[in-house]
């Protein structure tokens, strides 16, 4: 199990080097000039230049680069934001509560009703509450989050009045956010979900259980459902670290004041530091989760654990 995870650690430190190498690349070769945005179009061309050669954006893009890792790698030193002058992560961990509290309440409640919504459109497959469930995520699936933040806004802030559009002062303030964000991945867990049990409640084992006259109940939970949970966890995994990079559009739509609002905001302020640092703490958030999703298959799928003791012991032996 140790070994197992030590592996996994490893993987994590490429895939971070690419999104910090790929991330800086593509902002190197974004046009626009942030010491003009810092100083404004007014100011004289010998103040630019002189605050470029002070950033350090006179540098050549391997100079630059290989500063920008030596900072992350030996120091977690994101950088200074040009819009405020304060440090990167600073300005990153005051609004990651905001985001995280948005991602784990999307993500429970597009866990719980996805794998609900599968369970019983497997089970009454081809009824009509199959077809109107089916019907339901095909539409969470194919509309964009934002459009559906945008409608919500305008049937129950505009037309309606029962939420407030904007903020996050109480309770009532996160019901559409986390509604908008946990619909569009509970269709996709729903779809998982359900193909993954149709082809479990198929198997002999689940007819063996039927013909012991075990409640129906029992067998979905406590062999169909167990049993279907691998890829089901997989999507879940895939789906949080798409709710907590997809935070960026629902933070603008409902202004709350998060990590996702932060880089959009950096970007039109071309805070270059700001916008790499940002992308980079999501990637890492992203990695700590797929770690996660990773071990969890060491509980809910014994042969994988098995697996590696199998492996161990012919080291051992060998």
């Amino acid at each position: 199990m140790t070994k197992y995870i030590f592996k996994r650690l490893l993987y994590m430190l490429p895939v971070l080097l690419g999104i910090i190498i790929i991330v800086f690349t593509l902002m190197y070769i974004t046009p626009g000039d942030p010491a003009r945005s810092i100083l404004g179009d007014s100011a004289p061309q010998e103040m630019v230049d002189e605050l470029r050669e002070e950033m350090g954006l006179n540098d050549s893009y391997f100079a630059r680069l290989g500063t920008y890792l030596k900072n992350v790698a030996f120091h977690g030193d994101l950088g200074v934001s040009y819009k405020t002058g304060r440090p990167v992560l600073n300005e990153i961990l005051a609004r990651y509560s905001t985001t995280l509290t948005l991602t784990i309440a999307s993500s429970v409640l597009a866990i719980v009703l996805g794998i609900l919504m599968g369970i019983v459109s497997a089970v009454k497959q081809y009824s009509a509450v199959d077809n109107l469930i089916t019907t339901i995520a095909l539409f969470g699936v194919s509309v964009p989050s934002f459009w559906i933040a945008m409608l919500l806004v305008l049937l129950f802030s505009v037309t309606l009045s029962w939420l407030p559009a904007t903020g996050s002062y109480g309770i009532q303030y996160w019901i559409m956010p986390v509604f908008t964000m946990g619909m569009q991945s509970a269709a996709i867990i729903m779809r998982m979900t359900r193909s993954s049990m149709l082809e479990v409640i198929r198997q002999d084992y689940i007819r063996t259980a039927q013909a012991k006259g075990q409640k129906k109940w029992k067998i979905i939970t406590g062999h169909a459902l167990k049993n279907a949970m691998v890829p089901i966890v997989t999507t879940a995994g895939i789906q949080i670290c798409g709710l907590l990079a997809g935070s960026v559009l629902v933070e603008s739509v409902f202004s709350l004041p998060g990590i996702g609002k932060y880089v959009v905001d950096s970007i039109n302020y071309k805070d270059y530091p700001a916008v790499q640092g940002t992308v980079l703490f999501i990637g890492f958030n992203c990695v700590i989760i797929n770690l996660a999703i990773d071990i969890i298959y060491c509980f809910i799928d014994p042969r994988i654990k098995i697996q590696y003791s199998r492996k161990k012991k012919v080291e051992v032996n060998g």
